[in-house]
């Protein structure tokens, strides 16, 4: 009820502007399940508030080599009236190069919902200012997740996993930077906190001599992993939790709910997103510069956007956190569902510790220390 009372408001809103007869079409980068969302979610619920509009889903690929399959169609189609896609769904890379090139829609002023999404990663995609450009379909995580029959007080900061894992060898397990981002979420999340100065990293302006200044925490991280167990990948840490292997690893939120879901993680499973912080990335809807159904694509987003599509759609269905603010979901979700997604890790929890990944290249110099000074 409350999703047909949100498509018969954007009916409403629309009215003024005949919309019959049109096609709106949607890229998404990302797995198959992207492709779905738009395909039997999203799309027949815009179809139906809006007669004569139908909406096509295609898929572009997985990871950032989908997104740079948008990228080269819009930048081969520059010189063209319009484009193939009147909206796309681009991973942070993507959006930045793309903003730089003049390939996307500066749109957000036109879409109510961009209000409610405030936090950094509507304004900043590794170092390139996106404002105006995106708004943040889900937000993806990284949390430690424990096993809280075996850890009473669960560590709260970087700090304080360190003397933890000390005291309780091998009981800490990740997977370096080469077994999947959880790890490597892990790794920038402990130079934001032994390195300095984390908001230039995700901010810049980048200084080449800065990476010098890590060497003691580097120095550190190769100490701590005598202590921890390398995991052969982001399932393979919930693979070791869920035997009891190890106590405490880096996991995707949602990654984490799933298994939890599907039986895969027993119900003493608990998250917690400490101190600094840990990176997080989202996915963002964006608007073609030459998209041929601009206020279409404008109406198609706001609707993907409303506190109960996100509800609905984005927590309910994937268990990702909302791409705008989750304090505008409350109420939007029955409590289970609430409860589920924000009680280990609260809407506070993330506005406070979860971050954004480095800029380009204070990453690029993060991975290589990593190599040269943790992992020889």
């Amino acid at each position: 009820m409350r999703i047909l009372t949100i498509a018969c408001s954007l009916a409403a809103l629309m009215a003024a502007s005949p919309l019959s007869a049109q096609t709106l079409n949607v890229a998404s980068a990302g797995d198959q399940n992207m492709v779905d969302y738009v395909k039997d979610f999203l799309g027949p619920m815009f179809e139906k508030a809006n007669p004569g509009v139908k909406v096509v889903s295609v898929g572009t690929g997985a990871g950032d080599s989908g997104s740079q399959k948008i990228f080269e169609k819009l930048d081969a189609q520059k010189g063209s009236a319009t484009t193939d896609f009147d909206v796309v769904v681009i991973h942070q890379k993507a959006a930045g190069q793309m903003v730089k090139d003049g390939l996307l829609d500066k749109y957000t002023a036109n879409v109510p919902t961009a209000k409610l999404a405030t936090g950094e990663a509507a304004k900043n995609a590794l170092g390139t200012d996106v404002s105006g450009y995106v708004i943040p379909m889900f937000q993806s995580q990284t949390a430690l997740a424990y096993n809280a029959d075996m850890v009473k007080t669960p560590p709260s900061t970087f700090a304080e996993l360190a003397d933890w894992a000390k005291k309780n060898p091998k009981q800490f397990g990740y997977n370096g930077i080469k077994g999947g981002m959880s790890g490597v979420s892990f790794v920038a999340g402990w130079v934001y906190a032994f390195g300095g100065d984390a908001e230039k990293l995700m901010k810049g302006p980048y200084d080449a001599a800065t990476k010098t200044t890590w060497d003691k925490a580097f120095a550190d991280l190769k100490e701590f992993n005598k202590n921890a167990t390398i995991t052969p990948g982001n399932a393979g840490t919930l693979d070791m939790l869920n035997r009891g292997e190890i106590a405490i690893g880096p996991v995707w939120v949602d990654m984490f709910y799933s298994w939890q879901a599907d039986g895969k993680l027993p119900p003493n499973m608990k998250l917690k997103l400490i101190s600094p912080g840990m990176p997080g990335q989202p996915m963002y809807y964006a608007v073609p510069a030459k998209a041929g159904q601009k206020k279409l694509a404008e109406a198609f987003i706001a609707l993907a956007t409303s506190p109960q599509v996100q509800a609905d759609g984005i927590v309910k269905k994937f268990n990702w956190y909302p791409g705008i603010d989750a304090s505008h979901l409350e109420g939007k979700l029955d409590k289970a569902a609430w409860d589920k997604l924000f009680v280990d890790v609260t809407p506070a929890d993330l506005a406070k510790n979860g971050k954004a990944f480095p800029i380009a290249p204070y990453f690029n110099d993060i991975l290589e220390g990593y190599e040269k000074k943790v992992a020889n």
